[in-house]
């Protein structure tokens, strides 16, 4: 078994990182004598050499597409002995997340905190301890606000000869024009369905229906596709919600929708944090010596309420993704009865409501479900830049109300 195994869709970025892992020699940045202020230049990063190994490079792709996958996998091959598909030590190491010459930058809020980048920059600058390099893996990249990617910007500028940066982004846009000149880009491309449904049956061992419908319905997001094949609520909840825009036909009738959808997103995030919360208290308590309902002393309580505080922000994260994960179905179904419209039956997503969508498709005019289309990505766009997200699915649901 190597690292890269657990990938699946990818195969010229695989080939990437393998070829630049096998044969190391990281472009550092180099001082030019001639100027005169002592400006520390960076050598561009090659972009034709496919074995070639750089200081810092960037994953980018669509949400689901496996970014962090394949950022972990490389520094998996990049931490072991010098082999690209990776040493099983090591693997066990980057899996459970400590691995001494790992760092791992993200958030489970809504933005990644100036003060954590600035942790990771001071720690990228130690050499590495028992591996070839020191990695740095910088999730959701693209969650920096400029003043904090000014700070990664001065790292990325002036990076140790040993140390790797791996920054993920949906899209280089999402970066300052400044780091995007000093990283190495590997574009990912969305994985078919057949190659997200084989990965279940090879990883998750799901059976091949569930796992074809769990990758359709995902739209070959991988993460999505695990979740809705392996929890029957999830798949409820996503099957309740289509059916709740199917049957808006009135003003009311979209502003009870817009209530239930946030309800069942909110449902959707307990589900997945619930667990995880109570694990992370009992593993908290446990290392301050403390039992289950045992009275915690005053001076340990700071310790427990900052706990708290991290989990009210991941509870906030998950609630925001769950209602945007909500809008993507919700524009796969809006998409489906576009494509009957077009006399495109066989491109249908949600054939398990084909009935439905036939019905809703008869109900209007394709102008206005790509009004209804436009309306959902106003909708993302609003939540986005914080507008209640009760108001932006009202008014979106409002467009589509079929008569």
């Amino acid at each position: 078994m190597t690292v890269w195994d657990d990938l699946t869709g990818q195969a010229e970025a695989i080939a990437v990182f393998r070829a630049a892992a096998e044969r190391p020699g990281v472009a550092v940045a180099m001082a030019d004598s001639s100027a005169s202020d002592g400006q520390v230049l960076t050598a561009p990063p090659a972009t034709d050499d496919h074995s070639s190994m750089t200081h810092a490079w960037l994953i980018t792709g669509p949400p689901g597409s496996g970014r962090s996958n394949l950022a972990f996998a490389f520094a998996t091959a990049l931490l072991g002995p010098g082999t690209p598909e990776g040493d099983e030590a090591a693997r066990r190491q980057v899996e459970a997340r400590t691995h001494p010459d790992l760092i791992l930058l993200s958030t489970e809020g809504v933005i990644i905190k100036m003060d954590a980048v600035k942790e990771a920059v001071a720690r990228s600058q130690y050499s590495p301890s028992v591996g070839r390099y020191r990695v740095v893996v910088v999730e959701d990249a693209d969650r920096m606000v400029e003043r904090t990617s000014n700070v990664l910007l001065k790292a990325l500028e002036e990076p140790p000869e040993r140390t790797v940066w791996i920054l993920c982004a949906p899209s280089e846009a999402d970066l300052l024009p400044t780091i995007r000149s000093r990283v190495r880009t590997v574009r990912l491309r969305v994985p078919s369905v057949d190659d997200v449904a084989e990965l279940l049956q090879r990883r998750d061992g799901v059976d091949a229906v569930t796992a074809e419908r769990a990758a359709r319905h995902a739209q070959s997001h991988i993460g999505m596709a695990h979740r809705l094949a392996t929890s029957p609520e999830a798949e409820t909840r996503r099957e309740e919600t289509l059916r709740a825009a199917l049957g808006i036909r009135s003003v009311s009738a979209a502003v009870n929708g817009a209530a239930r959808m946030i309800a069942i997103a909110g449902d959707d995030a307990k589900a997945i944090t619930l667990e995880r919360d109570a694990e992370e208290r009992k593993a908290v308590l446990r290392s301050l010596g403390l039992d289950e309902g045992q009275a915690i002393p005053a001076r340990l309580r700071g310790q427990l309420k900052d706990m708290e505080d991290d989990q009210k922000r991941r509870a906030t994260r998950s609630l925001r993704d769950g209602i945007d994960r909500i809008l993507v179905d919700l524009a796969s179904l809006y998409r489906d009865i576009l494509m009957v419209q077009l006399g495109r039956e066989q491109a249908v997503i949600n054939r398990e409501l084909a009935r439905e969508v036939t019905d809703a498709a008869a109900a209007a005019t394709p102008s206005a479900t790509l009004a209804t289309m436009d309306a959902i990505t106003l909708a993302r766009q609003r939540i986005e830049a914080n507008v209640a997200p009760a108001l932006a699915l009202e008014a979106m649901l409002v467009s589509a109300i079929r008569r």
